[in-house]
């Protein structure tokens, strides 16, 4: 049986928050994470029983934070904050994203800030062990304070309330967690709140677009090496010497990774000598000083979300000593910029494997090969609008990597009048991610059949590798056929780590996820 994941607030990982949101690993509260959950929620029955102002325990919340609430109705303030909060709109986030929201906040209140009972990270643990996915809409939350609107919806289904999936039905809060041998919550004082302040919804999201674009920067690096080879283009370029000159972390470490792949090659023999091009197109030649500084981009953007995978983002905050702090954690733009940060590294990497396409299917361009590679040109048309299709995806990456946290609109009556529109940069940067992975499976499979038009002639072992890979998802074009479904099955390969293997750094290289 796999181990659990053990969360206790301080040692969540972005490698844990995938196996548990899309392999579904189980998860557990540890008993370090139980220690610092009860001793936050003593904090809160004494302030209660103090007689404390709190905001959001006896107050109103937002504008509202003037208004007292008499004791004897704390507990319908908490329901009603979610409730009222559970106003989001749109698409529903996609299963494995409604998971990882899911622990991040589990996570956040084991870290001992939060307040709640260990009731509420039992009960978001035993949901995820089951399956049992609240439907939350992706649109509604604007990232300060915190993603209030889809974790609204994911209280409510604590509470048995709204709708939840699970194993492919749908069914009401109440229904499906009775099924799954699951109680709902009734919220005491302080735990509405603490169930929907935070960043854990763009985080969570933020959190598996980092190891997708890690697969996508990987396979981007076979891509590029096997339309190299197949337009007979030279590896010089990326000599280690060349990128010791510059000192760019990023650019040497995808020049190494080039290196590797280009190793050992007899179409790179074949034109050594007596090839009368000095040096290759940018789309070729500069591939470390594109490629590389979105792995530098990628690198920060981890760093960023590696930290809020464990940060108290609640508002107010129990500290030691009974004491509850009111301050800001809850506020996104970190998150947002990293975000926008990858989008922008993403839109890169498409339109550097765009131009690569174009010429591996140009035939002015393509030294030698067939026009659009068919087999018999004319008749057939080839990858023509393949290409078509990955400069469509292009372009729309570019207008993705407008930023979002440059925006906001206040809200809240003014009292949130800063806001980073961190959820908008999240949903955009899937649909890059997506983008990518299609305009890279057109070069893969443009590439792989350049390649073997080149024979007898050999490529270098690990492009044959890659070569392979491709025929195990889709067969060569000899005649036109429609192409939909072979972009999305190399799209999913992709997806899968099915060429991380084939891109394993060398041992000079950094190594990258």
């Amino acid at each position: 049986m796999t181990q659990a994941i053990l969360l206790d607030g301080d040692s969540l990982t972005v490698d844990a928050v995938y196996r548990v949101a899309v392999d579904r690993t189980p998860v557990a509260l540890s008993d370090r994470g139980r220690a610092r959950v009860t001793r936050a929620r003593a904090a809160v029955v004494d302030v209660l029983e103090r007689g404390d102002v709190v905001y959001g325990v006896t107050t109103g919340f937002g504008k509202l934070s003037e208004v007292a609430i008499p004791a004897d109705r704390l507990r319908e303030l908490q329901v009603n904050l979610v409730r009222s909060h559970a106003s989001g709109v749109g698409p529903l986030l996609p299963e494995r994203e409604v998971r990882a929201m899911m622990l991040l906040r589990a996570n956040v209140i084991a870290k001992g800030y939060s307040g709640g009972r260990a009731e509420l990270v039992d009960l978001l643990t035993g949901m995820l062990n089951a399956g049992v996915t609240p439907e939350v809409p992706e649109q509604g939350s604007v990232g300060a304070s915190g993603d209030l609107a889809p974790l609204a919806h994911l209280a409510g289904a604590m509470i048995g309330e709204g709708m939840v999936q699970r194993d492919g039905a749908r069914g009401t809060a109440a229904d499906v967690l009775r099924a799954a041998g699951l109680r709902p919550v009734v919220l005491e004082p302080k735990e509405g709140i603490t169930l929907i302040n935070g960043t854990q919804a763009h985080t969570a999201i933020a959190s598996l677009a980092l190891v997708d674009a890690h697969r996508i920067w990987r396979a981007a690096h076979v891509a590029g090496a096997m339309s190299l080879e197949g337009l007979m283009g030279t590896p010089v370029a990326f000599d280690e010497r060349i990128q010791a000159a510059r000192g760019q972390v990023g650019q040497a470490e995808s020049a190494a990774l080039l290196r590797a792949l280009l190793a050992d090659s007899e179409i790179r023999e074949s034109h050594r000598t007596g090839d009368p091009r000095v040096q290759d197109a940018y789309a070729l030649r500069c591939m470390p000083q594109v490629h590389g500084p979105a792995r530098d981009a990628l690198a920060f953007a981890e760093s960023i979300v590696a930290r809020e995978l464990n940060a108290a983002t609640d508002n107010p905050l129990v500290m030691a000593g009974s004491e509850m702090l009111s301050g800001g954690n809850f506020h996104g733009q970190a998150v947002a910029l990293a975000l926008d940060v990858m989008a922008i590294a993403l839109a890169n990497l498409a339109t550097i494997a765009e131009r690569r396409i174009d010429r591996l299917l140009h035939p002015d361009l393509n030294h030698g090969l067939p026009a659009f590679l068919a087999r018999d040109a004319g008749v057939n048309s080839g990858f023509m609008m393949a290409q078509v299709t990955a400069a469509a995806l292009a372009s729309e990456c570019k207008m993705l990597a407008h930023p979002a946290s440059v925006d906001t609109i206040p809200t809240g009556g003014g009292k949130e009048d800063v806001v980073p529109m961190a959820m908008g940069a999240a949903w955009k940067l899937r649909r890059s991610v997506d983008n990518v992975r299609n305009v890279l499976a057109i070069e893969l499979m443009c590439a792989a059949q350049a390649v073997e038009l080149r024979a007898p002639l050999a490529p270098a072992r690990r492009v044959g590798d890659a070569v392979a890979v491709v025929r195990r998802v889709v067969p060569a074009l000899d005649r036109d056929r429609a192409l939909s479904a072979d972009i999305a099955a190399l799209s999913g390969a992709i997806a899968s780590g099915a060429f991380d293997a084939v891109a394993v750094a060398p041992p000079t290289a950094t190594a990258s996820r």
